[in-house]
C-alpha cells in the first residue's frame, strides 16, 4: 500500500474506488502530475472516472494537507504527494518538469530578523528554476 493511501486510511478518509485510484496514481517519488495527467492515468485503471471527480479529489487532498499544489508560472498546477517530508522544488523553465530537492541549511532560519518586517514566518517555499538535461 502506498504511503499516501496509508496516511489517508489513518485519517479515516473514506476511500471510494475513485479516490483510491487518484491516490494510487499520485504514489511515488518525484511525482508532480497535472490534474489532466492524473485523470488520464486514473482512467486507464478505472475508465468511468470523470475529470470532475479527479479535480474534486485533488482539491480535497490539498485541503487535507496530504498533497501540495505546485504552481509553475504559465503552466498548469501540479500535485505533489510528498507533503510530509520537507523539501523544495526544482522546475525546468523549458518543459515544466518538477523535481523534489533537499537543500542543506534552514531557509526559514536564514531569513534575517530585519528582513521579516514584523511577520511571524511559519513556512518557506523556494522554487529553483533552470533547464533540465533534456532541454539544455
Amino acid at each position: 500500500m502506498s504511503d499516501l493511501l496509508q496516511r489517508l486510511r489513518g485519517r479515516g478518509w473514506r476511500l471510494t474506488s475513485q479516490r483510491r485510484v487518484v491516490a494510487e496514481v499520485l504514489d511515488g517519488d518525484h511525482v508532480h502530475l497535472t490534474a489532466d495527467e492524473v485523470h488520464l492515468r486514473a482512467a486507464e485503471r478505472l475508465p468511468e472516472i470523470s475529470r470532475a471527480t479527479v479535480y474534486n479529489t485533488l482539491g480535497e487532498l490539498v485541503t487535507l494537507g496530504e498533497v501540495v499544489e505546485v504552481s509553475t508560472v504559465g503552466r498548469a498546477k501540479r500535485y505533489d504527494p510528498n507533503a510530509r517530508r520537507p523539501h523544495q522544488h526544482l522546475v525546468c523553465s523549458g518543459c515544466g518538469a518538477v523535481r523534489d530537492v533537499h537543500p542543506v541549511g534552514d531557509a526559514l532560519g536564514d531569513l534575517p530578523e530585519a528582513e521579516r518586517f514584523g511577520f511571524t514566518v511559519g513556512s518557506v517555499e523556494i522554487t529553483y528554476r533552470g533547464l533540465c538535461p533534456a532541454c539544455s
